[in-house]
This record gives structure tokens, C-alpha cells and sequence, in this order.
């Protein structure tokens, strides 16, 4: 049995093309209709994900993965299809939403950890862990203001890593963080596949996805255009890049 089910699952969002700037252009334009233009994010998708199935979606900028990925992780609500999600989830969207930029480090770990779901005793039992892959020991009592981007997200995909949920969600984690680290990242990402995580990647890092993906989907202007193994899917992708 499938552990995520998405059956033609679609996404409309309204977009507005009537900008209003200041209070006299809202009270003006609240004599008229506003324009709505339709936009629909995401068409008609179906997939199917294994329990331990590594999947990656592909395709170019705005072509759905990202929104797909919000969908399944419940942070958007699907304008008409259906979702199944048998088991909890772990969603790495938009690392480190949540810190506080006054607080050190450490005080932070604490708070985002609580976010993620983890109580404090686990936090606690997983400090060390947290800060020994973040590399941040020098800097764990530093106001996360003194903070570069690097060590920033850094420090929040090392507490993230640390929920035990079997489903993991990942938006282009590996476009950040420098060479070291991104290799730090594959060990883990071999280590999940190891323990039969369920893992849904985005990425536009075709050597990322050729290395870990089980299978591949490809997604264009919010439809799935093709899936299937990653060289076979991967090298459709490059090819249509090229035209």
C-alpha cells in the first residue's frame, strides 16, 4: 500500500492585477470589483509514493514541485483532488521559519526544535547531535543576528534532521551551505535511505537527484509530464532544456 496517495490533485490560486498601494486606492477601489486572474498551480496531478521510496521532482522554475510539495506536507489545502498521507511527516520547506534572530544559537535550537515537534527531553538527547553537525560550537551562545546565511541554515537543517517522522519532505536543501557541508548532507541522505525513509525530494541539482532517486517525476507548468527511472527522466529534462 501506497504511504502517499495524490489523485488528480489541483491548485488554483486567485492573483490580483489591481495593485493598491495606499489607503485612497483601497477605498476607491472598493466602489469597483477587483480583476482576479486565475492561476492554476497545479493540474490534474496523480502520484504514488512507497513506504522507502526515494522521489524527486524535477522540472524548471514555477512548474508546480514546490506547491506539490506543500500540498502533501498539509501547509496547502488542494483545490479539488484527493491527498492520503498514511504517516507522520517531516517537512524541510523553508528551514529555520520560526527562529528569532535576537535569541543565541542554543536558545534557538530550543525553540525550533518545539516547532518541529520535538519535546524538550529530546531535544536535550539530541544536542550534541544538533550542534556537532551544524559545526556551530564556537558560535552556540552568538546571537543568531551575528549570523551568516551559511551558518543560519546550517544550524536549522541540523534540527531539523533530528525528527524521527518516516516521511521526509526536502525543497532544495542542498542549494545551500558550502561544498563541506553539502557533503555532510549526502552522508545523511544515504543514511535515510539506509533506514527505509520515505523521502520527497526537490531539486534542481540533476547530480543529487541521478544519485538518490528511486524514481523521477517530471513536472511542467503544473502538470506531470513524464516519470520513471532518473537517467531515463533526467536526460528528457536536459534534452528539452536544450530546445
Amino acid at each position: 500500500m501506497a504511504i502517499i496517495e495524490c489523485s488528480n490533485l489541483t491548485k488554483v490560486f486567485r492573483l490580483a492585477h489591481e495593485p493598491r498601494r495606499s489607503v485612497k486606492e483601497s477605498l476607491a477601489a472598493m466602489l469597483r470589483p477587483r480583476v482576479y486572474e486565475q492561476f492554476k498551480a497545479i493540474d490534474n496531478v496523480s502520484l504514488s509514493v512507497a513506504p522507502g521510496e526515494f522521489i524527486s521532482l524535477i522540472g524548471p522554475n514555477g512548474c508546480g514541485k514546490s506547491t506539490l510539495l506543500k500540498i502533501i506536507a498539509g501547509i496547502y489545502q488542494p483545490t479539488s483532488g484527493e491527498l492520503t498521507v498514511r504517516d507522520r511527516i517531516s517537512p524541510f520547506l523553508e528551514l529555520g521559519v520560526g527562529f528569532n534572530y535576537d535569541l543565541t544559537a542554543r536558545e534557538n535550537i530550543y525553540v525550533y526544535g518545539s516547532i518541529l515537534g520535538l519535546s524538550r527531553r529530546q531535544v536535550n538527547e539530541k544536542f550534541d547531535d544538533i550542534v556537532r553537525f551544524s559545526e556551530l560550537e564556537r558560535f552556540i551562545d552568538t546571537p543568531l543576528r551575528n549570523f551568516s546565511s551559511g551558518m543560519y541554515v546550517r544550524l536549522a537543517f541540523a534540527t531539523a534532521v533530528q525528527s524521527d517522522a518516516p516521511i521526509l519532505l526536502f525543497d532544495e536543501v542542498l542549494a545551500v551551505g558550502d561544498e563541506r557541508f553539502q557533503r555532510k548532507c549526502f552522508a545523511l541522505f544515504e543514511k535515510m535511505k539506509y533506514q527505509e525513509k520515505t523521502i520527497v525530494f526537490v531539486s534542481h541539482t540533476m547530480d543529487s537527484v541521478m544519485r538518490f532517486s528511486d524514481r523521477v517525476i517530471l513536472m511542467d507548468r503544473g502538470k506531470k509530464i513524464m516519470e520513471g527511472p532518473p537517467e531515463q527522466v533526467v536526460t528528457a529534462y536536459k534534452a528539452n532544456m536544450k530546445t
